[in-house]
């Protein structure tokens, strides 16, 4: 099978958009939008494309890295220029073109790889893709003969009368022949008084010269191009939507799709089940049996089978089997939580370590601290992990009992089966089984292995 090669348009500076993020690069759901342009190339098996690359060329090759070659333009002549300026770093083995567009995230594999199937059986100078849409307002229409073939393609501003009520639209993306789009390149002139190659103009050069072109008429969700703030959100609820019935499709249950929000890195494991106003972003992945949510945000977090996280915030971390988080505590970088523990309401952990079955239930703060297995942290608990220059470690080991309103001053350590009393501030070890109360505390007693259980 002949090999297709691809060439991205990506060095436009969206105008509209009025930002300094080169367009390709804002975000959809999670990624940026030539993101899924790559991605669906590879989804569809072309693995050799070019990205032409302009307005904020350095911040696009740092993004997309080793995914892709590249081609500067270093002056904005418009979409033929672009292609132009491709053309020498293709190789001229008379493998078709592909030639797309980097803002257009919903662009499916399956959809590229019909392109190319009917580009190849119609053998055609050329294919493109288009779409039939309720307004066509703005977009050049394909107007077809009484036979179904292409005979041209009409921008609005010079459609007549008629034209204008045609509703097939020319979606922008075209398979070329790789001779014929050589030629036609070459025998472009400008569009305009700014000296703009149109690539549309190829379409008109080729059928004007009876060589044929054909149209793949795609679904209108498909073709979305993103030129605005307000096509950008139109682009993050269709994928969105996408994404969720995604995960839906296997076997997870989301309550309301409408308040429920993915990144396209998710997974989520089948039987969990997801609230309204959950946020799951980056790479985070939720096991089997888990309830999630409402008001649940998870980033780049890890999540294990049957764990419960109410309104609260998992920020690249991780929580065990059958564990409990919320409502309102938060979870930051570096916390990984074990299996069975429960985390109550008004908890805040910061790169801790939690042992199984250990309860960290009320208005705690826990940073920069390992607990161990089967320990009871009591209400307004805080490890003191802050002289004001230097951030310390907290140790708590196995079953230790820390009453409610203990201020631990790291750098400490409380042995197994330690008890503190209740508001205590604790400023030296407590060795194992010793019971210290007081401010500063003070080892008045042991508590025996078994009056401990």
């Amino acid at each position: 099978m002949e090999q297709v090669h691809a060439v991205v348009l990506a060095a436009g500076k969206g105008k509209r958009m009025r930002s300094d993020l080169p367009k390709v690069l804002h975000p959809v759901c999670g990624q940026p939008l030539i993101f899924y342009v790559l991605d669906a190339l590879h989804h569809a098996g072309i693995s050799s494309s070019i990205v032409v690359v302009g307005h904020g060329a350095d911040r696009v090759r740092e993004a997309v890295g080793a995914q892709a070659r590249y081609v500067e333009q270093a002056e904005p002549r418009g979409t033929g220029h672009a292609v132009l300026m491709a053309l020498p770093h293709l190789p001229d083995d008379g493998n078709p073109v592909l030639v797309l567009y980097g803002d257009t995230p919903l662009l499916t594999a399956e959809t590229i790889h019909a392109l190319t199937a009917l580009h190849r059986t119609s053998g055609s100078a050329a294919t493109l893709l288009s779409a039939r849409v309720p307004d066509p307002s703005g977009y050049g229409r394909v107007i077809r003969d009484g036979d179904g073939r292409v005979r041209k393609i009409v921008e609005e501003a010079d459609c007549s009368s008629e034209e204008r009520q045609v509703m097939e639209i020319n979606a922008g993306t075209y398979m070329f022949r790789q001779q014929a789009l050589r030629e036609a390149l070459r025998a472009l002139t400008p569009g305009n008084a700014q000296g703009e190659y149109y690539l549309t103009d190829t379409i008109g050069w080729l059928l004007g010269r009876e060589q044929q072109v054909s149209a793949l008429v795609a679904s209108a969700e498909e073709t979305v191009g993103v030129n605005s703030r307000q096509e950008l959100a139109a682009a993050e609820s269709l994928m969105r939507r996408r994404l969720l019935d995604r995960l839906m499709e296997g076997g997870v249950t989301i309550i309301d799709p409408v308040t429920t929000y993915v990144h396209a890195g998710v997974q989520v494991g089948p039987d969990t089940v997801i609230h309204p106003q959950s946020y799951l972003e980056g790479a985070t992945a939720v096991g089997a049996r888990c309830t999630i949510g409402p008001q649940a945000r998870l980033v780049d977090a890890t999540v294990g089978d049957g764990v419960t996280i109410v309104a609260s915030s998992v920020e690249r971390g991780a929580v065990g089997e059958g564990s409990t988080v919320g409502p309102y505590s938060r979870l930051r970088p570096g916390t990984r939580v074990g299996r069975f523990v429960e985390i109550g309401n008004f908890a805040e952990l910061k790169n801790a370590e939690v042992g199984d079955h250990t309860k960290v239930h009320h208005m705690s703060y826990l940073g920069d601290v390992t607990v161990g297995a089967r320990v009871n942290i009591g209400a307004g608990t805080v490890t003191c992990n802050y002289d004001g220059t230097r951030k310390h470690h907290t140790d708590i080991e196995d079953e230790a009992f820390i009453g409610s309103d203990t201020m631990l001053i790291a750098p400490i350590r409380i042995g197994k089966g330690a008890v503190t009393g209740a508001g205590s501030v604790v400023n030296k070890d407590v060795p194992p089984g010793g019971v210290a109360v007081g401010v500063p505390a003070r080892v008045i007693r042991y508590v025996t292995a078994e009056r401990r259980r």
